[in-house]
């Protein structure tokens, strides 16, 4: 999937902070976190990627509770930017276009309930504008053969467990990553090659 030029260019001239001198936060949820870790870690400018839950309350951000779907939590990562390398924009078209499926309504390939929506959670007002912005942009663009389900939500987040953290890194042969993941970083590896780092 590639995004259209004009999306991309009017995403680059109004991504915010993109020249401020400090790191930046983003909070997406695609589906299972050890694929979407994966992939952002494999960014430019990305200098830290924490697999955990969004959503939902602070008591029930916990794997067990979170897999039984009645927490309100989505599997998600935060991840630190340093905006002078990479913009929001740039973040948006890795996950909209290589991180995850974004038309697939609460479920991504194999693993199906609300924890694994799509959905952003802005970690500013101006974050929130702008992915609003962007999802309407790729709607109109027709270029998907369904409509975007991707979400914009508030909530704070929590990380995983420390199992969970770097699964994909520390396991690379593990048949879920082997399967579902690893051709998600080889897909950012062949479509973004400038914004990719091994």
């Amino acid at each position: 999937m590639k995004l259209p030029n004009f999306l991309i260019a009017g995403a680059l001239m109004a991504s915010p902070a993109a020249a401020a001198p400090r790191t930046e936060t983003a909070v997406l949820a695609g589906g299972c976190f050890w694929g979407m870790e994966s992939v952002f870690e494999h960014v430019k400018g990305v200098t830290d990627v924490v697999s955990g839950y969004a959503g939902g309350s602070a008591k029930d951000a916990d794997y067990s509770a979170v897999s039984s779907e009645s927490t309100g939590h989505a599997e998600a990562v935060k991840i630190t930017y340093d905006p002078a390398q990479i913009s929001y924009a740039q973040l948006l078209q890795v996950y909209f276009t290589v991180a995850h499926d974004p038309t697939q309504m609460n479920r991504q390939n194999p693993d199906v309930g609300r924890s694994y929506r799509s959905a952003i959670f802005p970690q500013s007002a101006e974050q929130a504008r702008f992915a609003t912005a962007f999802i309407a942009r790729l709607g109109a663009s027709h270029i998907y053969k369904a409509p975007i389900a991707t979400r914009i939500e508030s909530g704070g987040f929590f990380p995983a467990e420390s199992y969970h953290q770097g699964f994909a890194r520390k396991h690379p042969y593990y048949p879920y990553i082997v399967v579902n993941d690893r051709p998600k970083v080889a897909a950012l590896h062949k479509r973004f090659p400038a914004l990719y780092k091994a």
